[in-house]
């Protein structure tokens, strides 16, 4: 066995470990009751399947420009998939669209309603 067939068998295993975690993202995406919990499942094991899955092509196919090309797709979907699961969750929960029946603290709320912003608990507060 040479140093090709280890690297073969090393990169279809990234590519299988990355499968099964955007699986289970699909899955968490389509189960999950509300949207940050959701957004939670799009973002986390979604970004690692992503980046396990491109170190497995990286890996198997072994060229410079592969190599580079992942590099730049990983990187960039690390800065910007935080980044969008945060402006949604903000979004989500400044219409109103989250449960905050199962929220156990409420930051964000308080953080609002020292500025000036109307608390959607009292609707009688100002903008």
């Amino acid at each position: 066995m040479n140093t090709g067939d280890v690297l073969d068998i090393a990169g279809a295993s990234l590519l299988l470990a990355g499968a099964l975690f955007c699986l289970a993202a699909a899955v968490g995406i389509l189960r999950f009751p509300d949207v940050l919990t959701r957004l939670h499942a799009a973002t986390k094991p979604q970004v690692f399947g992503l980046l396990l899955i491109l170190t497995g092509v990286a890996l198997t196919l072994r060229t410079w420009h592969v190599f580079i090309l992942a590099t730049l797709v990983i990187g960039l979907q690390i800065l910007t998939s935080p980044v969008a699961g945060h402006m949604l969750a903000r979004t989500a929960y400044r219409t109103d669209q989250w449960d905050d029946e199962h929220a156990r603290v409420d930051e964000l709320g308080d953080d609002l309603a020292a500025a000036g912003f109307r608390n959607k608990a009292d609707p009688e507060s100002e903008l």
